[in-house]
């Protein structure tokens, strides 16, 4: 796919697209690099409920917000704006929910976790159609979508016999992998422009 920075938008000029284009791959590589080294940690210490699980069940949608005020400041005028605001308020939200489910349990924690998927995998669905045109944006589109199931799944799994934070780590893990994936072909199509 072949995409010029002229086909942004006819709000946004050539070099705010292009600015917010690098900004938008700098952001994915961090979260790339953040979903997997959290994921490694909660893997380590996730085999019960206990302070360190609680701190990192509640930093990664903290993560999530400070990621979203980082796109949002750095959007310029090329991108949605109002899916941002939602994201922020449904990151803060899952982290008060997260503090609270952990004195339930587990399968509390997988609901709220669930939830959260389902609603930020809608919302992220949203913001990379909308961003299609600055490329990239498919692995987003599929990241999106799987969050959905994912966030299903975990709902289903908090009824049953083995409920797991460990599957969280999974979802972070492949999350990451779709930042890292969108990263890369904003950077091979900023190298073509």
């Amino acid at each position: 796919m072949s995409t010029s920075f002229e086909s942004i938008g006819a709000t946004g000029s050539v070099a705010d697209a292009a600015g917010s284009t690098k900004a938008l791959r700098t952001l994915y590589y961090v979260r790339f690099g953040f979903a997997v080294v959290w994921a490694i940690l909660m893997i380590a210490i996730a085999t019960t409920i206990n302070p360190g699980t609680v701190v990192l069940l509640v930093i990664y949608p903290l993560f999530d917000v400070a990621a979203a005020v980082i796109d949002f400041r750095s959007s310029g005028s090329t991108r949605p704006k109002a899916p941002l605001y939602v994201n922020m308020g449904l990151s803060l939200l899952t982290a008060v929910g997260l503090a609270i489910a952990a004195t339930s349990g587990i399968p509390s924690v997988l609901r709220v976790w669930g939830v959260w998927a389902i609603t930020a995998g809608i919302v992220q669905l949203i913001v990379a159609i909308l961003r299609y045109r600055l490329g990239g944006q498919l692995a987003m589109i599929l990241s999106g979508g799987i969050s959905v199931l994912a966030g299903g799944s975990f709902i289903l799994m908090a009824g049953g016999p083995k409920a797991s934070l460990t599957t969280v780590a999974g979802y972070a893990i492949l999350g990451g992998i779709f930042f890292l994936i969108s990263a890369i072909r904003l950077h091979r199509l900023a190298l073509k422009g």
